[in-house]
């Protein structure tokens, strides 16, 4: 192990012991924010690039959308095999593995000759993701004094949060500037910088619960059937017999992994967590919310370059309010829900955001951003803050404390699949053609009538949350994420293994609600 210091010592601390003002809680800080915020930056930049791939490639939509999806694909079906991997065989060994994984596929990306290539090494870049992405938070959990741990944690997700408002500036810019390709090449100096670091300052840790058993088979049974149904919809307007094959493996796929995670001893999604009614029912709210966003996400950006005209720098600006006013309100949004209860945030924040996407109809042919663009941007916004934090609150206080993690990594995953599957349907469900982002005239019709279905998805959001949706015991445990920026998908939480959360003031341990009944 290479040797790390903090206060004075050559070794590195026990695990759990690391103080944030020290030399290596710093240091931590420092590597978790940097390789987390390249996976930030990479879901929120690539779309506003998308124009400009889809005019140097000469290709059509499909290709934009399986750049957008081949990513989300990788990334949905084994995030959760990616935090038992880190606990298994060590957070820091899994995180640097993700993280140099990441890079070279975003070399490849960078290099890519044609779309072929440049997908398969998108799908590549979501094995890295899933790798680093709850191996960032997992080292922060399992290091940090429980003293400081709250705090290194509200760091994190504020740094990573900057990082993911920078991205679709930065994004912008490069696209109008050195090309699309530096959107990716960008991963690899900060890969170069953040892997020595981990490697020297960053101490190892496991969970000596965990064992080698994985649930590799429906992690892949997971992947597969995304892949195979995302194919479906994505070609569906041919009508080719190779649709239907596919549309039909992909649902048999889908049932092998309800199968295989039923009768799997170590399975990746265990079917009992869903017994909680609380918990099944927010995830349904979140696949109503986030596909909503994922479709929104990636069709404003060609709205504000091909209808409005605007370059790549200006629209991705445009959008940067909405991560601003989650980074800024996100903690008093969850405050509010502790005590006013989730039911109406969960309800009153979709439909912000639906109304949010019915003012994005005014945004046409040489949309004013004052008075077109940037009433529509913050109302979105103000939605977002609304929902996403009580959301992430009640996904932990559905279930007992000891599956919190594994709760909050199945709603992000969940989350993630609802936008894949968004990206692939909405432009079919919209009557958008192959060749329509060449077309103002033709793509702002049809945005239009994506934007009223991505409205009617959030409306339908509201409903469940109304009707379903329960206030926690107030001794569930609470998130630790408060401020964040993450507009792809809510914040993830500790794993099962890693530290429990403090005690309540009274010293007494948080009790845990009955899980088979919610909270």
């Amino acid at each position: 192990m290479s040797a790390g210091r903090d206060g004075g010592t050559d070794q590195y601390p026990a695990p759990a012991s690391v103080r944030i003002s020290g030399a290596t809680g710093r240091w931590i800080l420092f590597t978790t924010v940097l390789g987390s915020s390249m996976t930030l930056l990479d879901s929120t930049v690539v779309n506003v690039a998308l124009p400009r791939i889809g005019r140097d490639f000469d290709t059509d939509l499909a290709a934009l959308q399986w750049t957008a999806n081949a990513y989300l694909v990788t990334l949905a079906g084994l995030i959760l095999l990616g935090g038992a991997l880190g606990d298994r065989y060590g957070r820091r060994r899994i995180f640097v593995l993700g993280v140099v994984w990441f890079a070279a596929a975003s070399l490849l990306c960078g290099l890519a000759p044609g779309p072929g290539v440049l997908i398969a090494a998108r799908a590549l870049q979501g094995v890295g993701g899933a790798l680093l992405t709850p191996g960032s938070l997992a080292l922060i959990q399992a290091s940090f004094h429980p003293d400081d741990r709250g705090r290194a944690v509200g760091l994190w997700s504020g740094f990573g949060g900057i990082g993911a408002a920078v991205g679709p500036f930065l994004g912008g810019w490069l696209v109008d500037g050195p090309g699309w390709r530096w959107v990716f090449l960008l991963n690899v100096p900060l890969a170069l910088l953040c892997v020595p670091v981990a490697l020297r300052h960053v101490p190892e840790s496991s969970d000596a619960r965990a064992h080698g058993r994985f649930d590799v088979l429906g992690a892949a049974l997971g992947a597969v059937a995304l892949a195979l149904l995302t194919y479906a919809l994505i070609e569906a307007r041919g009508g080719s017999l190779a649709v239907a094959v596919s549309a039909v493996a992909g649902l048999l796929a889908a049932v092998a992994f309800v199968y295989v995670e039923k009768h799997s001893p170590d399975p990746m999604m265990p079917p009992a967590i869903f017994a909680s009614r609380q918990f099944s029912a927010v995830n349904l709210v979140t696949l109503c919310v986030y596909a909503a966003f994922g479709g929104f996400f990636f069709l404003v950006a060609l709205q504000l370059q091909v209808v409005a005209g605007y370059s790549a720098l200006r629209a991705g600006t445009a959008l940067l309010p909405t991560t601003v006013l989650m980074l800024l309100f996100s903690a008093r949004s969850g405050a509010l829900a502790d005590r006013i209860g989730p039911r109406i945030p969960l309800t009153v924040g979709p439909l912000l955001c639906a109304a949010g996407m019915l003012l994005m109809l005014r945004v046409g042919e040489g949309a004013d951003y004052l008075t077109d663009v940037l009433p529509a941007v913050l109302v979105m916004g103000a939605g977002m803050v609304t929902l996403v934090a009580p959301l992430t609150a009640t996904v932990l206080a559905s279930v007992d404390s000891a599956r919190a993690g594994l709760a909050s990594g199945v709603n992000n995953a969940a989350a993630r699949a609802a936008g894949l599957v968004a990206v692939a349907a909405l432009p079919l469900l919209a009557g958008m053609g192959p060749e329509a982002y060449r077309s103002p005239a033709a793509f702002d019709a049809a945005f239009g009538r994506a934007m009223l279905i991505c409205a009617g998805v959030l409306a339908v959001g509201s409903v469940l949350a109304w009707t379903t949706v329960r206030r926690p015991s107030p001794d569930c445990r609470r998130p630790e994420c408060r401020s964040h920026g993450w507009v792809t998908a809510p914040p993830l939480e500790s794993r099962p293994g890693t530290p429990p959360p403090p005690p309540n003031p009274d010293g007494k341990p948080r009790r845990a609600p009955d899980p088979g009944r919610g909270a």
